[in-house]
């Protein structure tokens, strides 16, 4: 094996043989990380939804159980 000149240029280390990385790549953002991002968003739009389907169903409760009591 060559021996490199120094420690930060290492002769035979990989030079051309590794793939290049885009900026966002370098950045832990590539395509894996947006589609994990669509599927966190879809999950907190579901919870968004049960959690209006409750407030409103509390909401509907508490008038029918006003009107009962107006009665």
């Amino acid at each position: 094996m060559t021996v490199s000149k120094n420690i930060n240029n290492p002769v035979g280390m990989g030079g051309g043989k590794r793939k290049k990385l885009s900026r966002a790549e370098r950045q832990n953002n590539g395509p894996h990380r947006n589609l994990d991002r669509q599927g966190a968003a879809a999950q907190k739009a579901e919870l968004v939804r049960k959690m209006r389907e409750k407030a409103s169903a509390a909401e509907g409760a508490r008038q029918a159980g006003d009107d009962t009591a107006q009665s």
